[in-house]
């Protein structure tokens, strides 16, 4: 869901009070309670609102019902922070269960699904997703880890951490550059730093570091990843995107398979139904169209895929999700 026009007359602090013994809970209380404000005042309906075209990689979710079934979609690295309610993310066989002042992050683009697990209409969900840049981040992992890493951590698909203090307020003062164009040009790429940086040194920080751009074969990866998802449609063989990763194909099958537990031709698949549900959804073509524009030959093939990815056919699929658009991340 995008909107139109930011209701930055809106954007205030509000004065939330909450009663803790600790002066430091208390204050971060009170800041998560403003993030909460100010999410909610973005985010006025239900579902997702992309933000992206005023800071990019910039979402906010609101969800004031419990999800029955889940929601199916393709995240790349992001960043997500809850100031209210809970939500649980599955990948593969592994889910992540997080809510309030909690954040985790998820380092390598894949399909998952999302449920809402906590929420009411009083006190829906609202959360922030920043995309972040992979390059960036590797950049930021060699400035803090200047001596290397030792891969001495599990590494995960996900990584889930208690959010201080600090990360709540940048996220504050990111959500507030969105009222002034120059804060939004020259301030909030700041802190979208600052944030990742806070992030890398926090309790998961060399976790992530480590699973996701410390090891030089997750990097390269991670770059034939960023490179199917920029040419999706092409037919691709895996020999060239092993020679793109400098690996040879077997060794290429195995590295990949254990990032993604999926094989390169399994991921391009996902990419392009993923995409083609984003195409029917946010223009309104059909399914034949889609099929085509994503790399499909077969209609039929393109309507089993997508059946069986999705649960449903492309047309029953969409007419879902527009009646029901809190389905939709």
């Amino acid at each position: 869901m995008k909107i139109n026009d930011l209701p930055t007359s809106k954007i205030k602090d509000n004065h939330t009070s909450v009663v803790s013994s600790d002066p430091y809970t208390r204050v971060q209380d009170i800041e998560t309670a403003q993030l909460a404000h100010l999410i909610s005042v973005l985010a006025l309906h239900e579902g997702t609102v992309d933000l992206s075209k005023y800071i990019p990689g910039l979402h906010v979710s609101r969800y004031s019902y419990i999800t029955p079934d889940t929601i199916k979609t393709f995240f790349s690295t992001s960043l997500i922070i809850v100031a209210q309610g809970a939500k649980a993310i599955t990948i593969e066989n592994s889910v992540f269960s997080f809510g309030k002042s909690q954040m985790i992050l998820l380092p390598i683009a894949l399909p998952l699904d999302i449920q809402i697990t906590e929420t009411s209409l009083s006190h829906p969900y609202l959360g922030i997703k920043l995309e972040l840049d992979p390059q960036k981040l590797s950049e930021l992992v060699l400035r803090l880890y200047p001596n290397g890493l030792s891969t001495t951590h599990q590494q995960s698909k996900g990584y889930i951490a208690n959010t201080d203090s600090s990360i709540i307020n940048a996220s504050i003062r990111l959500l507030e550059c969105l009222q002034n164009t120059e804060d939004r040009n020259m301030i909030a790429p700041l802190i979208l730093e600052e944030i990742m940086i806070r992030v890398l040194r926090s309790p998961i920080g060399l976790s992530i570091a480590e699973t996701g751009f410390g090891e030089v074969e997750v990097q390269r990866i991670a770059k034939v990843i960023d490179w199917l998802r920029d040419h999706f449609s092409q037919p691709i063989k895996v020999a060239e995107l092993a020679e793109l990763a400098h690996m040879s194909v077997s060794s290429f099958h195995v590295h990949f398979k254990s990032v993604t537990s999926m094989s390169p031709l399994q991921y391009q698949k996902t990419l392009r139904l993923h995409e083609a549900r984003r195409l029917m959804l946010a223009n309104s073509i059909d399914a034949n169209t889609a099929c085509r524009l994503v790399g499909y030959v077969s209609d039929s093939q393109f309507s089993r895929d997508y059946s069986r990815c999705f649960g449903n056919p492309p047309s029953r699929d969409i007419a879902r999700l527009r009646q029901n658009p809190q389905m939709v991340e």
